[in-house]
């Protein structure tokens, strides 16, 4: 490394001049010592040293003063640390008479900002580096007589690790992270989000959940605000935490739980369950280290059921979206069951409808129905005979009403506009809106298909190549997806002041294909497009499903995908992009014997076999995996990938050829994962390597641990090799599976970050563009309690014990590093 001849010293003379004896500034001193090499008097002496971890590391010294004194000159050692950990360099400066001021100034190596420059004691963040990187410092000081002397000293940074012990397993009721953090409770159930909404109370007697925080948080993402409350993607101090909501611990929304006196529910006990689905949005701010949110925000926002949403892409306006509400079929009312999301570079956010189908009330009326609509609602499970909560039963006090009798999805002897028959094909799309502006309408981008979505994350953006947007459809044996914009992207677009448009621009035209999945580790992406989309054979009590046009297609994309022979996966959910590769991650929660029996499994869902839980068995694939693809040519519009399966989910204890694949150990065993994203590129756990977090949904091992969180760094598709598994089925039959495997995990490069309370799934992450603070989601804690004998209290018991028969609350918490690095680091 080359020391700069050109020495700031980061900092500017009104910081230190405040002196009016007239010494010279240091600044001066520092020039003449440079240019006049000077020699320090010889009663003067000064040390530096940088702190990494505990460990003080003494620095080289040079110095030099007046010529009528020889130069006194101490040398030491330097110091190693790794990217996004917190350095302290401390410098010690005595002298006969009177120090004055002193000064830390960097001199080589990738800049890095230093917190306290003209004090002794300054600390930085060790930059993300793709090899061992010099960092070389000045420590300065001056006398009363103005002479100085300094001392150099150099860090060597090394490429990221995962810097913490892992979490033991645990069943414990609060949130558990590594030594070294601290968890804030954020937004719970119930918090207001308006000036004037009473504090919540707790005990089923809050009302007005259009104001509130919803239930069952699920997938967040973090969006930032300047100081004078505009889009700041930089800003890790005050910013728009978006938070979906997915369902509900109903028991503990009323005082003693739901009631349906003569099978009607009560419109009040309704209305409450609704608003408390949805999205919100809720201004975040951190003030002098510590974190809160503001409940007047003019930005906080509540997306309900009930919501206005404007329908955009091919299927706006067709016949399949005709509703009562909407007789033209441009519009609709709300998103529920929301469940992963996804962001684009625009600054909007695009939340997911998932498992919307229950809530539909629809039976008995398919002599009404014309056989292609009987086929689309019995694939996509809109069978229920009450639906969801019975909301269609309520007769609400405003007879014009139609917010209960949207959910009665029956057809009528009327024509669609006089009902809500088709009040199910409003439902099932990805979801875009904009957190900064809480007046514009929803848009639902039916370009993107219609299924269980579970998320929607974008590609890399690259100037000049199209977008790409990848999506699983959560139920077993479904599908995964991806749909390549028309438009090649613009980066000018992502500072567009109108946000909604450009998702117009890239979501609204575009080809929807899903996954083939072949034994070689190669796949194609097959169009659904029509005209290439043959007829989906006969199926059971179902015909052969005759494609009309492309927003058939689109509505009826899990057909679709039948038609064209796709890969049938194991619950396919989240989706996550690296940003540094290109890479695409999916989660593959689980699967049972019913679904892949000994004899259905494939290459990229390889295994079948028996992990008993007590007595129970659980056959098929119940601990899931998590597969990856590498696009041909790294282009998100290609037709074809690689893939192999990065992690097994599995018990340290089970079989190590054929079920614990990946060679988990008791630090990173896992099982069920669900929520999946990549650190954010702005920070150093997002560089190089960037750090994977896994979150699980699990119920297979809940008899050893609590849901939890894990940190990995993973590697490349194609850096582990073909493997042949046998499974079992359970009269001891054995069947080989072929496939393609990652490098084993190790205890370096997987470990457990975090152990949720009792009875809760982790869902949602999120950070803050400089990596210091981690979101996560915590959703419903003692999901199996009830309102007189709740199961988990938290999150009231997280810094201590709370009253006996506090109710559970889904919940965010804020992680932070105790040193204020990066997290995971």
């Amino acid at each position: 490394m080359t020391d700069q001849t050109d020495l700031s010293l980061g900092y500017t003379d009104g910081d230190i001049d405040t002196n009016n004896t007239g010494a010279i500034s240091l600044n001066s001193l520092v020039d003449q010592r440079l240019s006049r090499r000077q020699t320090l008097r010889s009663g003067a002496s000064a040390a530096a040293v940088a702190v990494f971890g505990g460990t003080v590391l003494t620095a080289c010294d040079e110095a030099t003063t007046s010529s009528d004194a020889p130069p006194t000159v101490t040398a030491g050692s330097s110091g190693a640390t790794t990217a996004g950990r917190m350095v302290t360099l401390t410098g010690t400066a005595s002298d006969n008479g009177t120090v004055g001021a002193v000064a830390w100034a960097q001199i080589g190596g990738p800049t890095v900002t230093l917190s306290s420059p003209n004090a002794n004691t300054t600390t930085f963040l060790a930059p993300s580096v793709a090899e061992p990187t010099t960092l070389t410092f000045r420590f300065t000081a001056a006398d009363e007589n103005a002479q100085t002397t300094s001392a150099t000293t150099t860090v060597t940074v090394s490429p990221a690790v995962l810097g913490f012990t892992a979490v033991p397993k645990n069943r414990n009721d609060i949130v558990t992270v590594p030594e070294g953090y601290t968890v804030t409770v954020m937004t719970a159930l119930g918090d207001p989000l308006a000036a004037g909404v009473p504090a919540f109370r707790n005990d089923g007697s809050d009302t007005d959940y259009a104001n509130r925080i919803g239930d069952h948080g699920d997938a967040l993402y973090w969006y930032g605000l300047s100081s004078s409350g505009t889009r700041d993607d930089n800003s890790s101090t005050r910013g728009l935490l978006v938070q979906n909501h997915e369902n509900l611990n109903v028991q503990y929304l009323h005082p003693a739980g739901p009631t349906a006196p003569g099978g009607v529910r009560p419109e009040a006990e309704a209305i409450k369950e609704i608003e408390a689905h949805g999205v919100s949005v809720t201004e975040y701010r951190r003030t002098n280290g510590a974190w809160a949110y503001v409940q007047d925000s003019a930005f906080n926002r509540r997306i309900t059921p009930n919501t206005p949403t404007v329908l955009h892409g091919p299927v706006r306006g067709t016949s399949w979206v005709v509703t009562a509400y909407s007789p033209t079929g441009v519009a609709g009312r709300g998103t529920i069951n929301n469940c992963a999301n996804g962001h684009t570079p625009w600054g909007t956010n695009l939340t997911c409808e998932e498992n919307w189908a229950g809530y539909f009330r629809r039976s008995g009326d398919d002599a009404l129905r014309s056989a292609k609509e009987l086929t689309s609602l019995r694939r996509y499970g809109v069978t229920s005979s009450s639906g969801n909560y019975l909301w269609s039963t309520v007769t609400p006090a405003d007879a014009s009403s139609t917010i209960f009798r949207k959910w009665d999805a029956r057809a009528t002897a009327g024509t669609p506009t006089s009902d809500f028959r088709n009040e199910p094909f409003q439902y099932g799309w990805v979801v875009e809106h904009d957190p900064y502006d809480k007046n514009a309408a929803p848009r639902k981008r039916t370009a993107l298909g219609r299924m269980g979505h579970e998320g929607a994350w974008l590609s890399r953006a690259e100037a000049g190549k199209k977008l790409a947007v990848y999506m699983g459809d959560d139920s077993r044996g479904e599908y995964f997806y991806k749909y390549v914009s028309n438009a090649s992207w613009d980066a000018a677009d992502a500072t567009s002041a109108n946000r909604l448009a450009m998702g117009d621009k890239y979501l609204d035209q575009g080809t929807l294909h899903v996954a083939r999945f072949n034994a070689d580790g190669t796949g194609q992406w097959l169009p659904l497009t029509f005209g290439q989309v043959p007829n989906r054979p006969a199926a059971g009590a179902d015909p052969e499903y005759v494609f009309a046009d492309q927003a058939d297609i689109l509505v009826n994309a899990r057909l679709a995908a039948d038609a064209v022979g796709a890969t049938g996966m194991d619950r396919p959910e989240w989706t996550a992009t690296n940003m540094v590769n290109g890479e695409v991650y999916l989660t593959l929660t689980n699967n049972n014997a019913t679904v892949r029996p000994l004899n259905g499994t494939n290459a990229a869902n390889p295994r079948h076999y028996n992990d008993p839980k007590g007595t129970s068995a659980q056959r098929g694939n119940p601990n899931g995996h998590i597969i990856r693809i590498r696009e041909n040519g790294d282009d998100p519009a290609a037709a074809g990938f690689t893939w192999d399966i990065y992690l097994f989910g599995a018990g340290s204890d089970l079989d190590p050829n054929n079920i614990n694949v990946s060679g988990l150990t008791a630090g990173n065993d896992f099982s069920s994962p669900d929520g999946i994203w990549f650190s954010r590129p702005t920070n150093p756990a997002g560089l190089v390597n960037p750090v994977l977090w896994i979150q699980t949904d699990d119920g297979a091992y809940t008899d050893v641990t609590n849901n939890q969180m894990l940190a990995a760094m993973p590697g490349r598709v194609g850096d582990g090799g073909a493997r042949t598994i046998t499974n079992t089925g359970a009269n001891g039959a054995t069947a080989t599976q072929a496939t393609r495997v990652g490098k084993p995990a190790t205890d370096a490069t997987v470990k457990r970050f975090l152990i949720g309370p009792v009875e809760c799934e982790i869902t949602g992450v999120d950070s803050t563009p400089d990596g210091r603070t981690l979101f996560v989601g915590i959703q419903h804690p003692g999901e199996d309690g009830t309102p007189a004998a709740p199961t988990s209290n938290w999150p009231a018991n997280q810094n201590g014990a709370a009253p006996a028969g506090t109710r559970p609350r889904s919940a965010v918490v804020a992680i932070t590093k105790n040193d204020g690095g990066v997290i995971a680091l």
